[in-house]
């Protein structure tokens, strides 16, 4: 069963079966948690957050679509997903996004797929580290934590319209990169 596919996996945790269900949960956690701890920077949160994308995920399993993504980018935009409506519920937002080290943007990508050549994320990380630090901090502020170009604008006491336009030239730059990788 370890060696089965993340499609193989969601299948059977979406059925119920403990052993399958095990083993998906085993795969995940990890990811799911670190990234829930990135976000809400709380370990009990955290661990609250995962449990409820895990139960997000057994729910929700049967409408995962292989042609939107692989079953970790559905599973960890559920884990994100979740993370922010705790975060809002619990109003509290970051002042400033701290992304100026490579590990940071590790962090969010995942090492598993930074290191791998064929993982899907390590051409964004490798394209969010090339961006300036304000576009790529302003750009994670928005994607990563959910903040608006408004929240950023208040936490960071910089205009409106520049915060709209350091995203707008992060995801033009971003995008840009990204066409230009073979497939």
């Amino acid at each position: 069963m370890w060696n089965a596919s993340d499609e193989a996996l969601l299948a059977g945790f979406g059925t119920g079966e403990g052993d399958v269900a095990q083993a998906f949960v085993r795969r995940f956690r990890a990811r799911v948690f670190g990234l829930a701890l990135t976000m809400t920077r709380d370990r009990m949160v955290a661990q609250e957050v995962a449990q409820d994308t895990f139960l997000r995920a057994w729910r929700y399993a049967a409408s995962y679509d292989p042609r939107r993504g692989s079953v970790t980018a559905w599973l960890l935009r559920i884990a994100r997903n979740v993370a922010l409506d705790h975060l809002r519920t619990s109003q509290r937002r970051l002042a400033r996004v701290a992304v100026e080290s490579a590990e940071a943007i590790d962090d969010i990508a995942g090492d598993a797929d930074v290191l791998s050549p064929l993982g899907d994320l390590a051409v964004v990380a490798e394209g969010l580290r090339s961006l300036p630090a304000d576009q790529r901090d302003a750009l994670i502020a928005a994607a990563y934590y959910g903040m608006t170009a408004r929240e950023i604008s208040e936490a960071w006491d910089i205009p409106l319209g520049t915060v709209k336009t350091r995203l707008r030239l992060a995801l033009a730059k971003l995008r840009d990169q990204l066409a230009e990788v073979p497939s």
